[in-house]
């Protein structure tokens, strides 16, 4: 049983790693093919996703599932910067109060398909799947090791 446990929580790292890696090259591809300038907000997330492609890569390769502790956590500050920032977008309550941005206003949206998808939802999409990959990963190892 431990074999089928090893070989769930090296699945559940892969798909932390390639939505991570997914996020990071749609972010560039935005912000270098689109031409779509990040406001700071967009940064901030950025800063949180693009280190998970290196660590998340090496935790796969390393099978390292004690990692997951730690991309819990900061997928979770992600998702919190994700789900502000795409609050001051829908919610105009939160948009006539937040904060000036800087030089691109975080209240923009650059794309908005179906309505309600934008680069934030993307970007907490992205974060989530990490956090529940990263949980899961974590309960595993827990149950493994009692």
């Amino acid at each position: 049983m431990e074999k089928t446990q090893t070989d769930r929580r090296e699945n559940l790292l892969f798909i932390a790693w390639a939505a991570s890696v997914l996020a990071m090259f749609g972010s560039l591809y935005f912000s270098e093919i689109r031409q779509y300038e990040p406001c700071e907000l967009c940064w901030y997330q950025r800063i949180v996703m693009y280190p998970f492609a290196v660590i998340l890569g090496l935790a796969v390769i390393k099978k390292d599932y004690r990692i997951s502790l730690y991309t819990m956590v900061l997928s979770a500050v992600g998702a919190g910067i994700s789900i502000y920032h795409y609050s001051i977008q829908k919610i105009s309550f939160m948009a006539d109060h937040a904060a000036a941005c800087g030089r691109v206003p975080c209240t923009g949206q650059y794309i908005n398909w179906l309505g309600f998808i934008t680069i934030p939802f993307l970007a907490l999409t992205a974060f989530t799947i990490i956090f529940i990959c990263s949980y899961l990963v974590w309960k595993k190892t827990k149950e493994v090791a009692e």
